[in-house]
């Protein structure tokens, strides 16, 4: 079974090539991702990193953890999974999704019954 790992306090330079160059000496990388900003495309300083062997993922753990990647001593261990709140439906239940108009009128003139507007 594969085992996903965090890895933390990256260098905002460090690559998903040279994450995947650092744990494949423990065997065999699944898949490797560098979190960025969505807008920017920079790194947010951390990623994952899936690994199919559980006990090579532990290895690399314990000898990672605190080691210095592109000059920062990065922080490794197993990957929790994020609790995700329950969402809320998108609507009100009359099958509208709101905004101006909402309340019945126009959706013109801010709801005033003005229809200059």
């Amino acid at each position: 079974m594969s085992k996903k790992i965090y890895v933390g306090n990256l260098n905002y330079a460090t690559t998903e090539d040279t994450l995947r160059g650092q744990f494949a000496s423990y065997g065999e990388v699944l898949s490797v991702v560098v979190i960025k900003d969505r807008y920017t495309q920079q790194s947010k300083g951390f990623g994952f990193v899936e690994m199919e062997d559980d006990g090579a993922a532990l290895k690399a753990i314990g000898e990672l953890n605190g080691r210095e990647i592109d000059g920062r001593k990065v922080r490794v261990n197993e990957a929790e999974d994020k609790p995700r709140p329950a969402r809320r439906p998108r609507s009100d239940g009359d099958g509208r999704r709101g905004g101006f108009g909402h309340d019945g009128d126009s959706g013109r003139g801010y709801g005033h019954g003005d229809s200059r507007y």
